[in-house]
């Protein structure tokens, strides 16, 4: 179990102005969870997980792993990274590159405090180097594998002490799209073979949603929303959330009532609609409708539905497994994601209608 209380972390910048990376940061990670720190750059959540770690000291809080404190302000303990027995991933992998596949593997057990014997050494490593898929590559140069391979290799590395706690700092960021995701699979089955509590580092949104078991989304240095990807992803809590975690419409209503069915009427410059909320709400409240492209729906003339949106097509691209149209309603642009059997023209005009379910009222 890892636990995180109320860290805080600033410095100053190059002007000597004072720069809050951290502010009261709070989170629990069960054992065996991979729990991932999402936002944009300069969010904080690198130095969150460098708290973690012990290669920066915060100015605040406090960070326990399974009871034992690493870290306290008010208790003056800071224990050093290479005594609190984590695995670190980086960004750039930190391949060896005068060293052998093997031998960059072996190094973390050859340097540690535990002695263990050329044999126990050996039966270590070449049990990672299997579980990543380079046994077969063992005596080969480090510096000849692939981007993937290195990035295998550095996992193995962090594996190869059992530890307590892997810390992965935007991991695959360096590799192109098709060995991404590949490597989301591998690295999301070892973590599950391993059992191993995991804190992952990320911007990209759609390897969060991939990967995690739960997220926080970070902004500006606080946390704003803890969620199950599903849950951060349809039930957003915040503007920020709803607009960084995948692609949303945006749309300025006032609440006129809650409905007898849980739902709440509001009001808007494109109409009057039906919504859910995350949060109880009164009349004469100032909203934000959050609508997802996905779930705006096209309505042939035919039929009638409530939460229609009258507009008129202005682009449509093509994306394989799906259609994006490009929708002016009013004075608004939408978004609208379809199957790829849709067949709309661009110029027509067309209805788009949305479940109240699906649309969320943010304060």
């Amino acid at each position: 179990m890892l636990e995180i209380d109320h860290l805080y972390t600033e410095y100053p910048n190059a002007s000597g102005q004072i720069v809050k990376a951290v502010q009261d940061i709070s989170f629990q990670v069960p054992p065996g969870v991979l729990f991932t720190l999402l936002g944009p750059s300069g969010c904080g959540k690198t130095t969150t997980l460098r708290s973690i770690a012990g290669l920066e000291k915060p100015n605040g809080g406090e960070i326990r792993v399974d009871g034992t404190i690493v870290y306290s302000a008010i208790k003056n303990i800071f224990v050093p990274p290479n005594k609190r027995n984590f695995g670190m991933v980086f960004q750039s992998y930190a391949i060896w590159p005068h060293m052998s596949v093997f031998k960059n593997a072996s190094f973390p057990l050859e340097v540690g405090k535990n002695k263990l014997s050329k044999q126990e050494i050996d039966t270590k490593v070449m049990r990672v180097l299997t579980a990543v898929g380079l046994d077969i590559e063992a005596g080969r140069d480090a510096t000849k594998l692939s981007g993937g391979q290195q990035q295998r290799l550095a996992l193995a590395r962090a594996l190869v002490m059992e530890p307590k706690l892997l810390l992965l700092d935007e991991p695959l960021s360096n590799l192109d799209a098709k060995l991404r995701e590949r490597m989301r699979f591998e690295l999301k089955s070892m973590q599950k073979e391993y059992g191993l509590t995991t804190i992952y580092v990320t911007h990209d949104q759609g390897e969060a949603l991939a990967m995690s078991h739960e997220i926080a989304v970070i902004q500006s240095g606080r946390i704003a929303q803890i969620g199950t990807p599903r849950s951060i992803y349809e039930r957003p809590e915040n503007q920020f959330v709803a607009n960084f975690v995948g692609l949303s419409n945006f749309i300025n209503a006032t609440v006129l009532g809650a409905t007898d069915s849980g739902f709440y009427f509001v009001r808007s410059a494109l109409g009057d609609f039906e919504v859910s909320s995350m949060s109880t709400l009164m009349s004469g409240d100032e909203v934000l409708l959050s609508i997802r492209p996905e779930d705006l729906q096209w309505i042939p003339d035919s039929q009638s539905q409530k939460n229609i949106l009258n507009g008129t097509i202005n682009f449509q691209l093509f994306l394989g497994e799906f259609l994006d149209y490009q929708i002016q309603v009013g004075n608004q642009e939408f978004l609208a994601r379809v199957h790829p059997s849709t067949q709309l023209t661009v110029g027509s005009n067309v209805k788009f209608g949305f479940s109240p379910s699906k649309c969320i009222a943010l304060k």
